[in-house]
């Protein structure tokens, strides 16, 4: 199930003579499920918040194998392949090359890894100021793309996608 909310915190205009100022605080949610890929079990949740012109997102995943695995944006809103090879590559807006987030080279899809533990269940958070959700800003605007988890580790360095292994679940950030 999908779920996009956006609540406005505060709203402040105010008219000045002829001109008129406005700013506004505004925190934003999107939920959303995982669903198993490349014939996994693989389930769960991600959330993604923007608060203070920061998203921060935090992932819950379990059906893993354990130990460490990758987790990214890729750049189309698109999971219906069985093997998520409808999500496209990473997102990587600004055309650089892959590697590990505040490196000096990283896709904005470049997320990281996580540990699953021995009953498979992981969780990963990260926050950045570097997305947003639905400003429509296409080197930050997280919405049009999807979320894949997949099998293995990134390892920052193979091009373009750090040999990560297959996509064991994927799920599509809604327009």
């Amino acid at each position: 199930m999908k779920k996009i909310a956006i609540y406005s915190a505060a709203i402040f205009a105010i008219a000045v003579g002829c001109k008129t100022a406005v700013s506004e605080t505004e925190t934003k949610t999107l939920s959303l499920d995982l669903q198993a890929k490349s014939g996994s079990n693989v389930s769960g949740t991600v959330e993604f918040t923007q608060k203070n012109g920061e998203v921060s997102m935090i992932a819950n995943i379990e059906g893993l194998t354990p130990g460490i695995h990758a987790i990214h944006i890729h750049e189309k809103s698109d999971c219906s392949a069985a093997d998520a090879s409808s999500a496209g590559g990473h997102w990587n807006p600004t055309f650089t090359k892959h590697g590990k987030w505040g490196s000096e080279s990283y896709h904005k899809g470049d997320i990281g890894n996580f540990p699953a533990d021995t009953d498979g269940r992981g969780t990963i958070s990260f926050s950045t100021k570097e997305w947003c959700i639905g400003c429509g800003d296409p080197t930050k605007d997280i919405l049009g793309k999807s979320i894949v988890v997949h099998e293995g580790t990134d390892d920052y360095v193979s091009q373009p996608s750090g040999d990560a292994g297959g996509r064991v679940a994927c799920t599509a950030l809604i327009q």
